[in-house]
């Protein structure tokens, strides 16, 4: 009688996968999943990747046997001798790393016992050979994978190491999502749905409110020119598409009328807007809800956001489960710190994503804002996704660098790029406010000015000053920072738009304005992007001009008035002397009389990213080695994080519904945790550190840090370092 070979048992139905059905599956799952070139590499991916189940002893332990069996190495040693070289070396990190993760390359003289790739193909294992009679593994055309490998590489070993590294953990994307759906649908007879977007009458609505709005006043007819230029080039194919547009001229709009004419046209499979903070994912998310209703089965992926609330079904919120797991959604909003670290991965439950970044249009929301430090990545994988997976993209921002210029230098050379507003005649319309410097004034100073205005807002660099301007200020005050949790700041966000609305009912040409009425606000860079507020006058502390510019869209925002005014302040020389974005803005204030001009913001981006090409180029996969055999996946994907500072959500009781969380915490109840994410706070390890030494905090042994002294929060504050009876 023949063996039977199992892969997996369904514990609720008892029946058996075999490791030739499970093989076989995930192998046509795979070419299904891969773009033409590469569908030959990841069948037959597939199909050796779980031989080493093929081992008696795998075979003992699936039926009970308490041992532990190293099975992912067996077929990367047979993809090496049956494809030796490129080809071979790409299913090997693939095959040997489906479930602990791609490995670092490591060296020749690597021990069996290191984790690497080359110490594992040295180790010994059972005969697994049993595949043989099983599974028909065949040929595959290697000189057409080095010939696609080589494309573009222009005989540069760092670019080939760079593409390399890309396609293998794209090639891994498809493999681990393949064994992944395959072995779900088997084991808890998971059925292959996913989320659902009509583009089509999506589109229609968007036309729809398009034709709503009126064109009276000249901002109306020259916000649609601008987007009549748009408009005119959505039959226009390119790779990477840049859509530069001022602040008010209704970029968010324009983008996704844009993506969904090219989604059509070119019949891709799914919207990705790739947003940089997750304050605007709130606001854009909303926006689309609003707009599109049931039409659109929108995946909202980040961090702060849970499906976990009454309004959502259980089977939804299985779908949501699967889809944010690899993306298999028609319509996504995310992170770019989502978006990034999944690509740089090597994880499968990060890297599951990459394949469904294929076939897509992708949408950089602030554009700008891509990480300098990982610039080269992060355009390389932009150009590959674009080039290579058949996707598109769409930088959006109103200060837009000189990306053909960058990406040239720093990713594809000639990737097909396509400016969509060439005529910036228009933009000086847009710009309703004046730029002022002060250099070297006091904070004393900046308070007595602010409240010589109806409504102000007040921006600095730091949570610590952020609470020490509002300590001081007086009368009708606000403040915001990460020191708040998003619950607090939602609502003292609602305070401040009720107390502008009323006063400008009260005050419509906001002249003769009590004392007693007039508004302070002081917030931390957060609020210069994805809230919608409108102030009378706004003080920025110096720092790049992107973030000044930003600051300056809080300003006048409706055009109520001719200009608005902004005040950009320097209280701290040290900081501005080690901060490279505020240098270089200090020297373009003297320079140019508006510094919102098109040529001051081109030289703000010239002298930022130009200036660093060594930093920049120390941070590419290639610069960390220098042949494609010692590739340090894993080490790289460690050292990959788009945020640089280190912070701590701490929890903090702020109603009966957190009060129940956080007491479940104590019993190990781990439900709810993402809801716990509106009631946390960001501490630096520093200050945690500081907070634990206190006694003031506790994670219960959950590692889920909570504020156990209610005294260590202010609701207008949030968290404070000492008691408040110390505050006298």
């Amino acid at each position: 009688m023949k063996k039977i070979y199992k892969a997996h048992i369904n514990d609720n139905t008892n029946t058996i996968q075999t490791v030739k059905e499970h093989s076989e599956n995930t192998a046509c799952r795979c070419r299904q999943f891969a773009v033409p070139a590469l569908k030959d590499l990841l069948y037959i991916t597939g199909l050796l990747h779980d031989i080493g189940k093929y081992q008696d002893s795998f075979q003992q332990r699936i039926d009970g046997k308490n041992i532990a069996v190293e099975h992912s190495t067996c077929g990367a040693l047979i993809a090496d001798k049956m494809y030796p070289g490129a080809m071979g070396l790409m299913m090997e990190y693939c095959i040997a790393g489906h479930h602990s993760g791609i490995p670092d390359g490591g060296f020749t003289n690597d021990t069996p016992d290191m984790p690497t790739l080359n110490g594992r193909m040295k180790r010994e294992f059972e005969d697994f050979f049993a595949y043989k009679e099983e599974l028909d593994i065949p040929q595959a055309d290697q000189k057409c994978f080095l010939e696609f490998l080589s494309k573009d590489c222009n005989k540069d070993i760092d670019k080939l190491i760079d593409k390399f590294a890309f396609l293998t953990r794209y090639v891994f994307s498809c493999l681990t999502d393949a064994d992944s759906l395959d072995t779900a649908e088997f084991c808890r007879n998971l059925p292959d749905k996913h989320l659902k977007t009509n583009f089509n009458k999506c589109l229609e609505k968007v036309v729809t409110n398009f034709s709503s709005f009126s064109c009276k006043t000249q901002l109306q007819k020259n916000r649609s020119i601008l987007q009549k230029q748009v408009f005119d080039k959505e039959s226009t194919d390119a790779e990477i598409y840049l859509m530069n547009m001022p602040t008010g001229s209704g970029k968010t709009l324009c983008s996704v009328k844009f993506a969904l004419e090219r989604a059509i046209k070119r019949k891709k499979k799914r919207i990705i807007y790739i947003i940089p903070y997750n304050s605007i994912i709130d606001q854009t998310a909303s926006v689309f809800s609003r707009l599109f209703g049931s039409d659109a089965g929108i995946l909202r992926h980040q961090s702060t956001y849970s499906y976990a609330g009454d309004e959502f079904s259980e089977d939804y919120r299985l779908l949501i489960k699967s889809a944010s797991e690899n993306w298999d959604a028609e319509f996504i909003i995310t992170t770019a710190v989502q978006f990034f670290e999944s690509i740089y991965s090597n994880k499968r439950s990060k890297l599951r994503k990459l394949h469904n970044m294929a076939d897509s249009i992708l949408v950089f929301d602030e554009a700008h804002l891509m990480p300098q430090k990982y610039l080269q990545p992060c355009l390389q994988a932009i150009t590959y996704i674009t080039r290579y997976l058949d996707s598109e993209a769409v930088f959006l921002t109103a200060t837009m660098p000189d990306f053909p210029k960058l990406i040239k230098k720093y990713a594809l050379q000639d990737s097909k790029i396509i400016n969509l507003v060439d005529d910036t005649s228009l933009f000086d319309s847009f710009y309703k406010c004046q730029y002022s410097f002060l250099d070297n004034v006091s904070e004393d100073r900046i308070l007595e000015m602010a409240l010589q205005y109806p409504a102000s807002l007040v921006i600095v660099n730091t949570r610590a000053k952020a609470a020490k301007f509002y300590k001081k200020a007086k009368g009708r005050k606000y403040h915001l920072s990460t020191y708040m949790t998003p619950y607090d700041r939602k609502r003292v966000l609602d305070m401040i738009k009720d107390e502008l609305a009323g006063l400008e009912r009260d005050y419509p040409d906001m002249s003769c304005v009590p004392e007693e009425r007039k508004v302070f606000i002081v917030s931390t860079s957060l609020i210069e992007a994805g809230v919608d507020l409108d102030v009378y006058t706004v003080f920025r502390e110096l720092a790049g001009l992107d973030s000044i510019l930003q600051a300056g869209g809080r300003c006048n925002r409706e055009g109520k008035r001719e200009k608005g005014e902004v005040f950009i302040f320097s209280t701290d020389e040290k900081y501005i002397s080690q901060n490279a974005r505020a240098n270089i803005t200090k020297g373009l204030l003297k320079k140019y009389k508006d510094i919102s001009c098109p040529q001051s913001i081109k030289e703000y981006y010239d002298r930022l990213f130009f200036l660093n090409e060594d930093e920049i180029a120390n941070n590419a996969i290639s610069s960390k080695c220098t042949d494609i055999r010692s590739i340090p996946f894993k080490e790289y994907a460690d050292s990959f994080e788009i945020i640089d500072s280190k912070t701590v959500p701490v929890v903090v009781e702020r109603n009966e519904e957190s009060r129940e969380i956080i007491k479940g915490l104590k019993y190990a109840e781990l439900d709810n945790i993402r809801k716990l994410q509106q009631y946390s706070c960001t501490v630096y390890q520093k200050e945690l550190d500081d907070l634990i030494t206190q006694k003031v905090i506790d994670d219960f042994g959950t590692g889920i840090w909570c504020l156990t002294n209610k005294d260590y929060y202010d609701e207008n504050i949030g968290i404070t370092f000492q008691a408040k009876d110390y505050f006298l």
